[in-house]
């Protein structure tokens, strides 16, 4: 498989673990919003977003402050 198809199977890869490990879980973020994480995209400029349930927008994955075990 050439490099740029198994580098792309990779993000892919990790974006589907990403998904199954942090949607439904409970998150605090740094600005102090709290909830269930409902959706995760992938996005070009800015990596990993997450949705919050009950609160409008997305915010990076790196907001997440505290992570329910």
């Amino acid at each position: 498989m050439p490099s740029e198809k198994r580098r792309a199977s990779k993000i892919l890869s990790e974006y589907g673990k990403a998904q199954s490990e942090l949607i439904g879980k409970a998150v605090v973020l740094t600005d102090g919003k709290a909830g269930t994480v409902e959706n995760v995209w992938l996005d070009e400029l800015h990596g990993l977003r997450i949705s919050i349930k009950g609160h409008d927008g997305r915010w990076p994955v790196s907001t997440i402050k505290f992570e329910e075990n």
